[in-house]
């Protein structure tokens, strides 16, 4: 009987689960995946903060579980992946203190300048070496704890998203090395909680749990899990890759000094950079604002945050609420044929907010001097002509740091089925440009688990994915 296993990812604007299969077939192993259930990833404004509606989301997994259980037989496992840095708090009786604040709330806005007023940047960089950015768990919890949040009071256990789907899951606690990575609180050599960093704080490192590595089994079903979605209660919680970005590297990346290659995992956002063995933490990294976050097998995903395709996605969905109702292909027939467009800063401050992109984009133009678009076409040009330049000042910096310059830029995730942005890419960075699989998120859950059930020994085995 053929082992089932269970991805759910919940990057992007969607969660999904998808269940997958290993296959022997005339080439060798196949993995076969089939997405049974998706469903809305969105952040609710109540007051002032912006928040993940984490019951909506943890049921609608639990749906998703619910179908598998009806579908397939011999679920071995379930592995989970979300965005990176947000966590939700726990008491000691196990119960979900409020829902977890999303990274787009705008609380945190310059607190970084704020702390590293206080502390050595490069001393920081030099033991974390983590980007460091507004949207990190550091900074959050450095408000909250300036604020005296009283959650924090009453908090035993801090959980990632990925550790918290899989708390309520199983009920074992515990930090998967990954997304613990991206907290900006974990020592990047050692791969353990900064106490010291934690405690100046505000925060007590108590609430911080066990680093789990990927492939190591988080727990098994619930009984009442089980009993809810159909499930039997063998089924393991496989800690992956939990970070979507880490899972997505590993199904589509080699160890840089081997294969010169760049990734750039394209999505909500751009991830751009190389797999190594071991971190870099000098001051040519710092200043470039790369990050050394945690990879599958130990190894270094050291890349650097772009805001991605979601200034994209936040202009498809303001047009559709307008009734222009186009669709991607019509946008990059318009994009191709528009006139002469300026480029802008796809990391302003100015574009996280998800509220009005069309109108923030002219704005930003207006205030820099520059050519307004006023089409969608000029809009998804002006775009993805700023994504292709970000991406080439990115691998710019990172030909300074690294010994060898980047040989080819490999693309996965979404945005390696936008043809126009591939193309341009290329002919901006001077790169060659090949294109992964879009599905690599799901393809790297999915690998962490049939090598933890021992199914397969490393991904080498999988010739085909469909």
């Amino acid at each position: 009987m053929q082992n089932t296993y269970l991805a759910i990812d919940f990057g992007g604007g969607s969660g999904r689960v998808i269940a997958a299969r290993i296959s022997e077939e005339k080439n060798g192993k196949t993995l076969c995946m089939e997405e049974i259930h998706r469903f809305p990833n969105y952040t609710v404004r109540i007051g002032d903060y912006l928040y993940w509606d984490f019951p909506y989301l943890f049921n609608e997994m639990k749906k998703g579980l619910s179908i598998a259980a009806s579908r397939y037989d011999n679920v071995v496992s379930v592995g989970i992946d979300t965005w990176g840095v947000d966590f939700g708090l726990v008491d000691s009786d196990g119960n979900l203190i409020g829902n977890p604040i999303a990274y787009r709330d705008p609380h945190t806005l310059g607190l970084p300048e704020k702390f590293m007023a206080e502390n050595n940047p490069l001393r920081h960089y030099s033991e974390i070496g983590i980007q460091i950015l507004p949207i990190n768990t550091l900074f959050r919890l450095w408000s909250m704890a300036k604020n005296r949040d009283p959650r924090l009071k009453i908090a035993s256990h801090l959980l990632f998203m990925p550790d918290l789907f899989g708390y309520y899951l199983t009920g074992k606690t515990g930090n998967e090395y990954t997304i613990a990575s991206t907290s900006e609180l974990l020592k990047a050599r050692n791969k353990d909680w900064d106490k010291n960093l934690i405690e100046s704080i505000g925060i007590d490192p108590k609430i911080f749990g066990k680093i789990l590595m990927p492939g190591s089994i988080r727990g098994k079903l619930l009984k009442d899990i089980a009993e809810e979605t159909g499930l039997p209660e063998n089924v393991n919680v496989v800690s992956v890759g939990s970070h979507d970005t880490a899972s997505a590297v590993f199904a589509e990346s080699d160890d840089y000094s081997k294969s010169g290659t760049v990734f750039l995992s394209s999505g909500t956002w751009s991830l751009l950079g190389v797999v190594l063995e071991e971190p870099i933490l000098d001051e040519k990294a710092y200043a470039a604002d790369y990050t050394n976050e945690g990879g599958v097998e130990g190894k270094i995903t050291f890349l650097t945050n772009i805001t991605g395709l979601w200034i994209l996605q936040r202009l498809k969905a303001q047009w559709d609420n307008e009734g222009l109702g186009l669709d991607w292909s019509e946008l990059t027939d318009e994009a191709e044929k528009a006139g002469d467009v300026d480029v802008i800063n796809v990391d302003d401050p100015l574009f996280q907010d998800p509220d009005n992109m069309k109108g923030r984009i002219q704005q930003y133009c207006k205030d820099n001097g520059l050519r307004v678009p006023g089409t969608p076409g000029e809009f998804m040009k002006c775009v993805c002509l700023s994504l292709a330049t970000r991406y080439k000042k990115a691998i710019d910096d990172l030909n300074k740091i690294l010994p060898q310059p980047a040989r080819q830029l490999k693309i996965f995730g979404g945005g390696a089925k936008n043809k126009l942005l591939n193309k341009w890419t290329s002919e901006i960075t001077g790169l060659e440009v090949i294109t992964g699989n879009a599905e690599a998120t799901a393809i790297g859950n999915i690998l962490v688990q049939a090598i933890a059930s021992g199914e397969i020994k490393d991904r080498s085995e999988i010739k085909e994915y469909k």
